[in-house]
């Protein structure tokens, strides 16, 4: 099979997801192509059937703004073109499923069919936003099949976008044979040493773009409260826009010490092999990939109540859930938690085992594989929708 995929090539778990996908269907033996402003970071090296095309754009004069979904778009259709494409897979409903659908009639290839997958900021975002919706909409009931990445992503798209279409969660996945807990207790001891975090110490730790969405602020708080009765340390990795009031507040409370801010890591596996504890006590967050592999590292997450984080955590079992902005209750389930071998060990079996039967790689691959063969087989059998 022929799989076209557009994405964000940057950092971002959308970006992720749909690279680790194309990367699998590849080693399947389909051949894959990536349709994106640059090659996506996390395709490591070269692969015999993984076919990367870059869309320039360029700057006109007689645009106020440079034409990227145009010039998107019309990549697209030469690509499902020269290649023959059967599939292609679009990873956000804007700009990119409606980027495919455009591609598509402009091709001469009217049956390649479009998946389009949610990943969270089209929705639980743009979708807040009355001038987009009608395109988000479209998108998805445009698309010949929809996924999201949680229950409560396909929940809240149902309810700010009211489409037409069915959606159907699939959950993320990780690359098992990058994150999983070989060498752990190896790789724990090296960063400890390299950090200067003194063997005993505990670490959290926690990674993201560090957006006002992420409240990293509150993970400080709940560092801060912890590290009154646990003898711990924090790692944060990442940058991003709220990164001089993070370390302002770091300096504030007097941890700088025991604070330690790594910066932007092209492989984050080993720090979060490094982690007894992993949080994420966003504000809005459709799934949690980076917590998924950070449990996967062996590290036992607290996250929020936000969007799909409850539903990678089984509260109490697999780790803990607590109300958004609540980083005294944080504080709490860590101490409990850091203060218990037999606990942790206990709660860290039961999330390792959890993860790999619920977010299986394998599975879930399939479950995608599955539904371009569905539309393969059928489009032989139909023109597609050409409105």
């Amino acid at each position: 099979m022929k799989i076209g995929i557009t994405c964000y090539p940057s950092v971002g778990g959308s970006g992720v997801i749909a690279t680790e996908l194309g990367i699998q269907m590849a080693e399947r033996g389909h051949e894959v192509h990536f349709i994106s402003s640059s090659v996506p970071f996390r395709l490591g090296h070269n692969y015999d059937n993984i076919y990367t095309h870059r869309t320039e754009v360029n700057d006109y004069s007689v645009f106020k703004y440079p034409p990227y979904d145009i010039t998107l778009s019309s990549k697209i259709s030469e690509v499902i073109d020269r290649y023959e494409l059967d599939v292609i897979h679009m990873h956000y409903a804007i700009p990119h499923a409606v980027c495919g659908i455009l591609a598509r009639q402009m091709s001469h290839r009217k049956n390649v069919g479009i998946v389009t997958t949610l990943h969270g900021t089209d929705i639980t975002v743009l979708g807040h936003d009355m001038s987009l919706v009608s395109a988000i909409k479209f998108g998805i009931d445009h698309s010949d099949i929809t996924t999201s990445v949680s229950n409560s992503l396909t929940q809240e798209t149902y309810d700010l976008i009211q489409p037409k279409s069915d959606i159907k969660t699939v959950y993320n996945f990780v690359d098992e044979s990058r994150f999983n807990t070989e060498n752990r207790l190896e790789i724990k001891k090296e960063l400890k040493e390299k950090l200067n975090i003194p063997e005993q110490a505990k670490v959290l730790m926690h990674t993201s773009n560090f957006r006002k969405i992420k409240n990293v602020d509150d993970i400080v708080k709940t560092f801060y409260e912890t590290s009154k009765s646990i003898d711990c340390h924090l790692v944060l990795v990442g940058d991003g826009p709220d990164m001089y009031s993070i370390r302002t507040l770091v300096s504030d409370l007097g941890i700088e010490d025991r604070v330690h801010f790594s910066g932007q890591q092209t492989d984050v596996s080993d720090y979060y092999k490094l982690s007894d504890a992993f949080l994420l006590l966003s504000a809005k967050e459709s799934f949690g990939l980076a917590m998924l592999e950070a449990m996967y590292c062996g590290a036992v997450p607290i996250g929020s109540t936000a969007g799909g984080i409850s539903e990678v955590i089984q509260h109490e079992q697999t780790g803990y859930v607590v109300e958004i902005g609540n980083y005294k209750q944080a504080a709490e389930h860590l101490i409990r938690l850091l203060n218990d071998e037999a606990l942790y060990e206990k709660m860290q079996q039961a999330m390792l085992k959890d993860v790999n039967e619920r977010f299986n790689m394998e599975k879930i691959v399939t479950e995608y594989e599955n539904l371009y063969i569905k539309l393969q087989a059928g489009a032989d059998n139909d023109e597609r929708d050409t409105f």
